[in-house]
């Protein structure tokens, strides 16, 4: 009998067994391939903010927040203390809706923001909610942020004691025993910025463009917007 066109089954099962290990061992395994995949999606999906927002805030310091991190890229998210479906009263009479309400805010977040106004400062000093996020966020050392009068919130919660801070000059007092006080415009010590109030609104949401993007990504946005950085 002719050989021609005859395959030996053991020399092919023998031949089929290697390749596929020779396959196996060529591809990246399924874990290094997911956690691969994970970080390209973190990577695309951008640094994330969460400022949250009370009545009495002071409106330009968080809208002029909110506007400049999200110029930059930023997943921006307001957290009302109050009802998600309500719009939050700011200081001068101004109305804005929040995107949730700060007991849905589930992190991790890059950065948090406190906006000031002292009706705004004060509800953020009481809530709870607030102080939770805010000893988790100092634990896992990543940014926070307060300007104006949300420093005395920063306080209530026995956040970043000892480092160096600024505020409205009229909080001065209350913040002089618990941190070094400096009176610049912006104040970086670690992972904590803070800023005076309503005119140096801008230099507070560069400064934090700055930390999380880059000199290059706040002076992009700064031009934009026909300002110096």
């Amino acid at each position: 009998m002719s050989n021609q066109g005859y395959v030996d089954k053991r020399c092919s099962s023998c031949f089929a067994g290697a390749r596929r290990k020779q396959i196996r061992e060529s591809q990246p395994s399924t874990d290094l391939s997911l956690n691969s995949l994970f970080r390209k999606l973190s990577s695309a999906m951008g640094k994330k903010a969460l400022l949250f927002l009370a009545p009495g805030a002071e409106e330009m310091e968080a809208v002029i927040s909110v506007d400049v991190l999200r110029r930059a890229g930023l997943e921006v998210t307001v957290a009302g203390l109050c009802e998600a479906s309500e719009p939050i009263k700011c200081s001068r009479g101004v109305l804005i809706k929040p995107d949730i309400n700060v007991s849905e805010a589930k992190g991790p977040y890059d950065i948090l923001l406190l906006p000031g106004g002292l009706g705004g400062s004060q509800s953020l000093s009481k809530s709870k909610e607030v102080g939770d996020l805010l000893k988790q966020q100092q634990n896992e050392g990543r940014w926070i942020s307060a300007i104006c009068a949300a420093p005395t919130a920063l306080k209530a919660h026995g956040i970043g004691l000892g480092k160096k801070i600024t505020s409205y000059p009229a909080m001065k007092d209350q913040l002089t025993d618990s941190y070094d006080y400096k009176e610049d415009n912006v104040v970086i010590d670690g992972n904590l910025i803070t800023s005076r109030g309503p005119g140096t609104a801008f230099d507070f949401a560069l400064a934090i463009v700055q930390a999380l993007e880059g000199k290059e990504k706040a002076q992009e946005v700064a031009k934009g917007m026909l300002l110096n950085a």
